[in-house]
């Protein structure tokens, strides 16, 4: 069947259609996204204001019509940080509903570490061991863990690289004092619950997955995107810490040149790399493979076992 999947980010709007049936990889047929910043819409009340509402309006209206152009026969729609923080969500998902007919839900950060975790599974497979798995979206850092398909520690931590831009990297450059606030932070809350996902023992097997963490890789040297999805790509903990004195320096336009990185996130890149390198510190990782399947893939593979069981 052709499913249209459409994932409304922190960052960016995604219609993902693919064609799937059980026991096959999902096979992507097309792609449609547009930049649209909710997290960068929230007002100091954490409401999405109105031009965020509008927005997210006009994309899913949009989306609609290209996955019926498309011929997908149902169309899976989720929120993830930036709505599920914001204070008038219930009322921003109505008004998209009113006005598209489209219905998304609200994606809980523990189910989006799940979902992402049994898509990571099912690319790496069974022989990764105990599985690690680390998503950094625009709102929130996702993390699961585990030896199954359903990890059995998630984490849901609001350190986001579009989030810490905003809270505390509004100025270029940002100052040493400010730098090392928020690496001490972000150090500070990765930390404070990190026994729930040491306790199962040490990972076989780290992975990531995100705009954010292949930027990074590519970055740090992983083969470009073109080379296909096959290519093993992997971070290293070691050339991260080397070029993150790099990036603190760079402007938005300087990072934006940088092989792998888009314009729209180039911004919020060095905020990434603090969270991605206090994960393989803290977490004592001397590298992370980089999984191209993420937590699309993941609603799409839980959606497919759903139908074959019903069916």
């Amino acid at each position: 069947m052709r499913l249209g999947v459409l994932d409304i980010g922190s960052n960016t709007g995604h219609l993902l259609v693919v064609d799937a049936h059980g026991g096959a990889a999902p096979l992507p047929a097309y792609s449609h996204k547009e930049s649209l910043r909710l997290a960068e819409h929230l007002d100091d009340d954490g409401a999405v204001d109105e031009d965020g509402v509008a927005g997210l309006t006009a994309f899913v209206a949009a989306a609609l019509t290209v996955a019926e152009d498309k011929g997908c026969e149902e169309i899976l729609g989720f929120a993830t940080s930036a709505v599920r923080d914001a204070v008038n969500s219930d009322q921003v998902l109505k008004h998209v509903l009113d006005k598209t007919g489209v219905e998304i839900g609200v994606l809980p950060g523990e189910d989006e570490a799940r979902l992402t975790f049994l898509a990571v599974r099912r690319w790496f497979g069974w022989s990764s061991g105990r599985l690690a798995v680390f998503d950094i979206g625009g709102g929130s850092l996702e993390i699961a863990a585990g030896d199954d398909e359903a990890p059995d520690a998630v984490q849901s931590l609001p350190l986001g690289a579009g989030r810490l831009t905003r809270e505390w990297l509004r100025n270029h450059p940002p100052s040493d004092k400010t730098v090392r606030k928020l690496r001490k932070k972000i150090r500070a809350d990765l930390a404070r619950d990190a026994g729930t996902v040491l306790r199962g023992g040490h990972a076989d097997h780290a992975a990531a997955t995100s705009k954010t963490f292949r930027s990074l890789a590519r970055v740090c040297g992983a083969a470009p995107s073109g080379d296909g999805p096959l290519v093993r790509r992997t971070l290293a903990a070691d050339d991260l810490a080397a070029k993150i004195p790099e990036l603190v320096a760079m402007s938005p336009e300087e990072t934006a040149e940088l092989p792998g990185v888009s314009a729209d996130r180039a911004h919020q890149l060095f905020a990434g790399a603090l969270v991605a390198d206090a994960v393989m510190d803290l977490f004592e990782l001397e590298e992370l493979e980089i999984c191209p399947w993420a937590l699309r893939e993941g609603v799409i593979l839980e959606r497919l076992d759903q139908i074959s069981v019903l069916g």
